[in-house]
């Protein structure tokens, strides 16, 4: 049996179950009911809202991705991507700037447990910008240490600084540079530093 009709009577299988096993329901909620529900659950009095009961409670922070098992990435969370922080059940922050950290999100890792870790890296505008080997080394032995997992690594946007240090993690676990690359250039945009290839 050919290709194609391998795929035609895959279809066919699949319509012949679906026709089974689905049944239409039959909704009947008045326009009233549902704009009374809907103000009762967003809480507001405006009309023309359009807030949906949960919509804002998970918001993963700018640049959000997963690295590896028990380690992410993203840029600085704000307060309203607590919520979805929470969910990752993290036990560390790897903190990428030197800046001090804001007291809402100090608040929020002591009243979640969670250890930060600061390595202050300055931010260059590109090209030139200087990542010390040493503080990246220090960085890494904490990302290495499964006892901080679950962990989130961040900078200000996710981009250069927390890139560097995912592509050193990449390159121990013997990444080849192509892919590192394309790893930091999928985040880094058409920002992506000559200079912080390099020390990949």
């Amino acid at each position: 049996m050919q290709v194609a009709e391998l795929q035609q009577n895959l279809v066919q299988h699949q319509h012949k179950e679906n026709k089974i096993m689905c049944k239409k329901i039959q909704l009947s909620v008045s326009d009233t009911e549902l704009h009374n529900h809907h103000h009762n659950s967003c809480g507001c009095d405006v009309d023309g809202c359009h807030k949906v009961e949960g919509e804002d409670l998970f918001i993963p922070p700018l640049n959000f991705a997963m690295v590896d098992n028990g380690i992410f990435r993203s840029g600085f969370p704000e307060p309203a991507n607590f919520s979805f922080l929470q969910t990752l059940a993290l036990r560390s922050i790897i903190y990428l700037c030197p800046e001090p950290y804001p007291e809402a999100n100090m608040e929020f890792l002591k009243s979640n447990g969670i250890k930060l870790y600061q390595f202050g890296i300055e931010g260059h505008k590109e090209p030139f910008v200087n990542i010390p080997e040493d503080t990246i080394r220090e960085a890494l032995k904490v990302v290495l240490d499964v006892r901080n997992h679950p962990l989130i690594i961040h900078c200000k946007r996710g981009k250069h600084r927390t890139g560097c240090l995912v592509g050193c993690y990449r390159k121990l676990q013997k990444w080849c540079l192509s892919s590192v690359f394309d790893e930091y250039q999928r985040f880094a945009a058409a920002k992506a530093r000559v200079s912080d290839q390099r020390l990949d």
